[in-house]
């Protein structure tokens, strides 16, 4: 089939991600997708994220302008158990509840209702992370480079528990939120506590977050005292210093000159301008516009560091397919970050 294949024609209906023929066998890198969002507190849709960046993907040109090869090195989108998504369904109608009650301010954590709740669903995520983490190893044992595709940004704390025995490592984050509350709305694994999840993890040495323009005062604080292993590009202070002058390059090699020689890329979709990413689930006013990130990822390229992983997260359909657009986009240059 791949001797075969035209890159220059319209996907099949049959193809596989980015319309493409490849298999779990010929494919050099596979994405996992997690169709999850368990503890979302706004905006919903983060669950239908990886169906609409792999329907986007489907009308995109392969020819990339930084990686013209990539899609022939192979890749081939995994399948996310079903029974997780059954599991999920009634999980959060449950997480509603609790949501609910907190909106209202009648929550008691207490309450033998509450608690049980709160227990089933740090149960669920705690099975996930460890499905994802067996899964990511299942992959790399066979010599796969991986990504993962949320869903939302709790999710890739099963690809730090995989990482968090094998080497030290930093983590560059975009994203809109600084996501490192404890526990919030009394969710141990809330998508908004994924970093300070991550961070209980001894072999990430550092985390540099771009983008940040919404975040409180715990999580100022919990910077403030991370003793430098945080550091953060708050986009206020981005693009003052470029309407003063300073250049994108020269902000960006500071921002990798922070990272050590190993590097994992989280981008949460509403570190962009939210024109991009209309539909996700938290969108905020400011952020990097297309081509920003791109330079940014392919500084991170030419630095000479290794990329160990990455994730993309957050992607929520609306009624059209232009959140699904801007991420298949962004997946497909992590993905020749990655493998190009």
């Amino acid at each position: 089939m791949f001797e075969s294949f035209n890159p220059n024609a319209a996907a099949t209906v049959d193809a596989g991600i980015y319309g493409l023929p490849h298999n779990e066998d010929t494919a050099k890198i596979v994405i996992i997708p997690v169709n999850w969002e368990l503890t979302v507190s706004y905006g919903t849709g983060t669950f239908n994220g990886p169906e609409a960046v792999m329907n986007a993907s489907l009308q995109m040109d392969l020819y990339h302008h930084d990686f013209p090869d990539l899609w022939k090195q192979g890749i081939w989108m995994d399948e996310f158990p079903r029974h997780f998504k059954v599991l999920h369904a009634g999980l959060r109608k449950d997480a509603r509840i609790i949501i609910d009650a907190i909106e209202k301010g009648v929550i008691d954590e207490n309450r033998p209702r509450y608690k049980e709740i709160y227990d089933r669903i740090r149960k669920a995520n705690e099975d996930l992370r460890f499905w994802l983490t067996n899964r990511i190893a299942h992959w790399k044992s066979l010599g796969k480079i991986v990504g993962v595709l949320g869903g939302d940004h709790s999710v890739p704390l099963g690809y730090h528990l995989y990482l968090s025995d094998k080497e030290s490592y930093g983590i560059l984050q975009l994203d809109a939120h600084l996501d490192l509350r404890n526990a919030y709305e009394g969710f141990k694994y809330s998508h908004a506590s994924i970093f300070y999840n991550a961070l209980q993890f001894d072999a990430i040495t550092k985390l540099v977050q771009v983008g940040i323009r919404d975040y409180c005062e715990e999580e100022a604080d919990f910077v403030r005292s991370s003793n430098g292993r945080i550091k953060v590009f708050y986009d206020r202070d981005i693009r003052k210093r470029m309407f003063e002058g300073s250049s994108w390059r020269e902000l960006t090699d500071e921002m990798i000159a922070e990272l050590p020689d190993k590097v994992y890329v989280s981008i949460d979709i509403d570190g962009l301008d939210p024109k991009l990413c209309p539909n996700t689930g938290t969108p905020v006013p400011g952020g990097l516009q297309f081509e920003e990130l791109i330079y940014m990822l392919n500084r991170l390229k030419a630095s000479g560091k290794e990329i160990i992983g990455f994730d993309l997260c957050e992607v929520a359909p609306g009624e059209d397919e232009w959140d699904g657009n801007v991420g298949a986009r962004v997946l497909y240059q992590l993905i020749g970050l990655a493998a190009g």
